[in-house]
């Protein structure tokens, strides 16, 4: 007997033959079922993450599952702004962009800055997507109809941008860095579908819920993290029913014109509240721009070198 499960509503079978697409955090968890069901599907799947070897076997087992060899392996270190901005570069080589999944959700990392004097939560978890998503614009409006998801996350409720303080080491505990880096996701991506309007780039949040994974694995309390991810192999949603709202949000034409919402259970999902508050949504953007160090000049100069001509960046400086 078929039993309905929280993601029913988000299968489609949509195929996406000739069609490019980039997953961040896809050599494990969530983001390794987005790509393999990506790959399945017929598209050219790019996987980004900063380990070289589990790249390596990610790239193979996807291969071997969907039977798509159209598979390709970059490194990228969200840590790293130069690693992102040297990723963006790499892709010079493509001919198109069609869907960018930023999945990339980490918790338990130290509370220190990285080299580029960012938290180093909020870097993984925020400053690196919002530079990787800003600099693929132009490649995705060349590439449009194209779509980007971030994922975000329900802890975001317990958010908050406090923009003199919310790249401050020792300022929130590690849960509550994750919280606001969440919640800088969401409204990134309201505020950037305003920026978008007319460039047949849409770009959507969400939130997956809880899967059956090892969230937990950086916290150094091996007791605590092993009850944490125990709990969450239990009582989390299969990997591979979660990937499917990712990839729903990203290729069923029913969301067309749903950019800039909000969504659970390919339901929307508070949407409102994030779109009412233009001015925080706007100047988490401009504030984000000033730390990871995005200048005009960058902007107009890798859109033109990188991706085509300089008006293609301009809506969204």
């Amino acid at each position: 007997m078929y039993r309905r499960d929280d993601f029913s509503d988000c299968d489609t079978d949509i195929r996406l033959d000739g069609k490019v697409a980039l997953v961040t955090g896809a050599t494990a968890g969530t983001g390794f079922e987005i790509a393999k069901n990506l790959a399945r599907r017929g598209a050219k799947v790019i996987i980004a993450s900063r380990n070289a070897t589990k790249l390596a076997g990610a790239k193979q087992d996807i291969i071997m599952d969907s039977g798509n060899q159209n598979i390709v392996a970059r490194q990228m270190d969200l840590a790293s702004l130069t690693s992102v901005r040297n990723f963006v570069g790499e892709l010079r080589s493509e001919p198109r962009l069609d869907i960018l999944i930023n999945n990339i959700g980490a918790i338990g990392l130290q509370d220190r800055l990285t080299e580029d004097g960012l938290q180093l939560m909020m870097q993984v978890n925020y400053f690196g997507s919002f530079l990787l998503t800003f600099l693929l614009f132009p490649l995705m409006r060349r590439s449009a109809p194209s779509r980007i998801v971030n994922v975000s996350s329900l802890a975001l409720i317990l958010g908050h941008i406090d923009f003199d303080n919310w790249n401050d080491v020792n300022k929130y505990s590690n849960f509550g860095y994750y919280c606001n880096a969440k919640l800088a996701d969401v409204l990134f991506s309201v505020e950037m579908n305003k920026r978008a309007a007319d460039s047949g780039v849409s770009v959507y949040s969400m939130d997956p819920g809880l899967g059956k994974s090892e969230f937990f694995r950086n916290f150094e309390n091996d007791i605590l993290k092993n009850i944490l991810n125990s709990a969450l192999l239990h009582f989390g949603r299969p990997l591979h029913r979660v990937a499917t709202m990712s990839v729903y949000l990203a290729v069923d034409p029913k969301f067309e014109t749903e950019s800039g919402k909000h969504f659970r259970d390919c339901k929307e999902f508070y949407s409102s509240w994030f779109a009412n508050d233009t001015i925080l949504t706007r100047r988490v953007w401009e504030e984000s721009k000033k730390l990871v160090r995005i200048t005009r000049e960058e902007d107009w100069e890798r859109a033109q070198n990188n991706f085509g001509s300089r008006t293609q960046l301009y809506n969204i400086i």
